[in-house]
């Protein structure tokens, strides 16, 4: 997204924003979802003044403050869910706002168990045809969450990033076979590539 041409109400895409620049400038509940703005996100509606009165000075066992965990859906009002945890800790140390917004997305109650096979046993791949493989220039891997002792995406520096990339790279540097291939790192790529 380009510039925005204001600091509240709608961005020039079209997008419903807030007024704050940072986490840091919310300090009023009242002020966190103008009732003009129509917002329906999980987060304004779970978000109640007795939990944002117990949590807003507050962060989790990584240092990722509460205000850092609701800040995106405050700032995009039009966002559907609007809360991100900033680590793993997020989850319980603001549970009164995680536990409800996880179980109307999720439909997960907490105490509930997430089981998954992460084995290559079951899985069934489809058979492209010559054309349609053909058509297939590249794939990527997408890193949904993070490695241990890091803090999720809201909460990390740049820094950390920066060790966590560097310690993937190392990783799949060493693949071989098929699985071998050439990493570029978005910053500093240019635009060929």
């Amino acid at each position: 997204m380009g510039p925005c041409k204001s600091t509240a109400g709608v961005h020039e895409t079209g997008k419903k924003i807030g007024a704050f620049k940072n986490a840091d400038e919310m300090v009023e509940f009242e002020k966190l979802f103008p009732a003009e703005s129509g917002t329906k996100s999980l987060l304004s509606k779970h978000l109640t003044k007795e939990v944002w009165e117990e949590y807003k000075d507050q962060s989790d066992d990584m240092g990722v403050s509460f205000k850092t965990c609701i800040f995106s859906g405050v700032k995009n009002l039009d966002s559907g869910v609007g809360l991100y945890a900033g680590s793993h800790s997020s989850y319980s140390k603001f549970n009164k706002l995680f536990d409800p917004v996880i179980e109307a997305y999720h439909g997960h109650k907490p105490g509930a168990l997430h089981r998954t096979d992460m084995t290559a046993d079951g899985l069934e791949n489809s058979v492209f045809s010559e054309a349609d493989s053909a058509r297939i220039n590249s794939t990527r891997i997408r890193v949904g969450r993070n490695l241990a002792g890091y803090p999720l995406g809201p909460g990390v520096t740049k820094e950390q990033r920066l060790e966590i990339m560097n310690k993937v790279v190392e990783a799949c540097n060493t693949f071989e076979g098929d699985l071998k291939g050439t990493f570029y790192p978005l910053e500093g790529m240019d635009k060929a590539t």
